[in-house]
């Protein structure tokens, strides 16, 4: 298997060398192709989809990552047209100045080359990434989940017949065997794959960082808080939480800890009331079980174990932690956090900066709910990851993201001494 892959994996370096040479015109023409094709093999995807979902359990929270449906691929559809629509971000002089030499500096955005990402049961992650990839100049290679295979190659194969429709190399994207050994030969493609970007659970995340030997960038895995301090609005926070918490539980951007602060626990189950209705669990520690039994309904309500904090749940549950100060909050969150989204719901203008400024995360909100970190909410397009990392990049992945640069002299005959 290792030297097939690696073979493909020449022949995907080598496509990286020949689309740098496309213009910005010829890329989005075939990314809105691509988009239009969409509908024309729904069928075809979504009966591949259901090959998938039939092997899985519809308990599972990645069941719903793993679901395909005619509005999802719809909206799929449409983010690659607004991928299109983008601007590009190569060849742009970042730098520019003249030397006393007269030698002429520029420093210039430049595809990365390879860009490989390893993700569990996410479809949608693979007409993503490569709309965001070619647009970027980049390489893809894909290394999906088994959950995923018969989705993922029904899209890689309406890539290809689109990419070859355009008489562009459909080795610009390669879709890895489904196999657990592919991703061994993956993680040490060196001199072959430029970046590694894993997309899923942590422990996915934590494999391919102790195992790559290619460069990593983290994303995904979200343990989100939300703080409602003594001065929070109860209003807002119910929509806030209600919304954080349920509108897609299974996404790294939805909420796991309401940290509430301990002058507001006798409007704690007006707080989480909404959640009953999304049949939402609860667990709670000591002070927040006291005020919420009785309260909200005794099937879904449980005590907390210390397990249940720095837990992404994925799924419609949620843990409640009781703090005596807005000091606690931060140390809570700073203790369980994984730096993706965390929140604060507050009238206190003076809390509210200091929360922005100490929590350390990619993204920080006041007054509003996480479900919004998401590259296409940011105005990016649709993203390739959330980083939670600081070095290059970091929250939502984007084109930009997805460059580096490369200085460009020009001169006239000039020798150093």
């Amino acid at each position: 298997m290792q030297e097939t892959i690696t073979e493909q994996l020449k022949a995907v370096q080598q496509a990286s060398r020949e689309i740098v040479t496309l213009s910005d015109a010829a890329i989005n023409t075939l990314l809105l192709d691509l988009a239009d094709s969409i509908p024309s093999h729904q069928e075809l995807i979504l009966n591949a989809n259901r090959k998938d979902l039939d092997r899985m359990d519809q308990a599972d929270p990645m069941y719903d990552r793993l679901l395909l449906n005619a509005a999802r691929l719809e909206a799929i559809a449409g983010d690659i047209r607004n991928v299109a629509t983008l601007p590009s971000p190569l060849d742009i002089v970042l730098e520019k100045r003249t030397l006393p030499n007269g030698l002429g500096l520029k420093k210039v955005s430049v595809p990365i080359g390879v860009i490989g990402i390893i993700y569990e049961a996410r479809p949608n992650v693979t007409f993503d990434v490569f709309a965001l990839c070619l647009k970027s100049g980049n390489a893809t290679v894909l290394k999906g989940g088994s959950d995923a295979m018969y989705s993922n190659i029904a899209i890689v194969d309406l890539i290809h017949a689109v990419l070859k429709k355009h008489s562009i190399n459909p080795e610009t994207l390669y879709l890895l065997p489904s196999e657990r050994e592919a991703a061994a030969v993956m993680l040490n493609a060196v001199g072959f794959i430029d970046m590694i970007i894993p997309r899923g659970s942590q422990k996915l995340i934590d494999f391919v960082r102790n195992n790559a030997k290619v460069p990593v960038i983290e994303t995904g895995a979200g343990i989100v808080h939300t703080y409602f301090d003594k001065s929070g609005n109860l209003d807002l926070g119910q929509k806030i939480v209600f919304n954080a918490k349920t509108r897609r539980p299974s996404v790294c951007n939805a909420l796991d800890t309401l940290v509430i602060h301990q002058e507001r626990l006798n409007d704690l189950a007006a707080l989480v009331k909404p959640l009953a209705e999304k049949l939402v669990v609860l667990f709670a520690d000591d002070a927040a079980y006291q005020k919420l039994k009785g309260s909200y309904p005794d099937a879904l309500l449980h005590r907390a174990e210390p397990e249940h904090f720095g837990t992404e749940f994925l799924s419609l549950k949620m843990s409640v932690k009781t703090v005596a100060s807005l000091e606690e909050a931060l140390r809570h969150i700073a203790h369980y956090s994984s730096r993706h989204s965390e929140a604060i719901i507050t009238d206190d203008t003076a809390a509210k900066e200091i929360f922005l400024k100490r929590v350390d995360a990619a993204v920080v909100y006041a007054n509003t709910s996480t479900a919004f970190t998401d590259g296409a909410q940011f105005g990016l397009g649709a993203e390739i990851g959330i980083s939670t990392q600081k070095l290059h990049a970091r929250g939502p992945m984007a084109l930009k993201e997805l460059t580096t640069y490369k200085w460009i002299i020009e001169g006239n005959g000039q020798t150093r001494p």
